[in-house]
């Protein structure tokens, strides 16, 4: 039996490398020439990140300063002592960077998922009022009745049914 010899199939994933062999071969000899050039510059070998197209708001709604209070905010390395390494995850989910001890993280209360701070304050920028990763919103039920007071008495309205109270 054994492997038949005569299939093109065989052949073209050894085309394929080959020349992808050659391509970075030859990407090489570029950066070689032009780091000799002193025009090396142009290469950019980390990433960078550049700014988002959408703006924020300069001003955030309400909601989110309220649930901004709700949440609090901690050093990665007092969180890993309290609760453990073993139920500590290694990175943000929404940016997959690896947090550091001194880094500041919010700890949703109700899921008990974390996050960087600057992250989960720019999901919460985009209206976004639940976990980014399990859906779970942010204020817990025991914490919904003081969440809309509060909202409630911020946003200024004193009688929202003042006008209807006498029907």
């Amino acid at each position: 039996m054994g492997f038949p010899v005569g299939y093109i199939e065989v052949f073209f994933p050894n085309l394929f490398l080959h020349t992808l062999s050659l391509l970075g071969f030859i990407r090489n000899l570029i950066f070689l020439l032009f780091h000799f050039l002193g025009l090396s510059d142009f290469f950019e070998t980390e990433v960078v990140w550049s700014e988002p197209h959408t703006r924020l708001p300069e001003n955030p709604p309400l909601s989110v300063l309220l649930i901004r209070e709700f949440l609090p905010v901690i050093k990665f390395g007092e969180h890993v002592t309290a609760t453990g390494p073993e139920h500590t995850p290694e990175s943000c989910a929404v940016c997959l960077y690896e947090f550091e001890g001194e880094e500041e993280i919010r700890c949703l209360t109700n899921c008990k998922h974390i996050f960087h701070r600057a992250c989960l304050d720019r999901w919460m920028d985009h209206d976004q009022k639940t976990c980014p990763l399990c859906r779970t919103p942010f204020v817990s039920d025991d914490l919904q009745d003081e969440y809309n007071q509060r909202l409630w008495a911020a946003s200024g309205i004193t009688d929202f049914y003042g006008e209807y109270s006498s029907v």
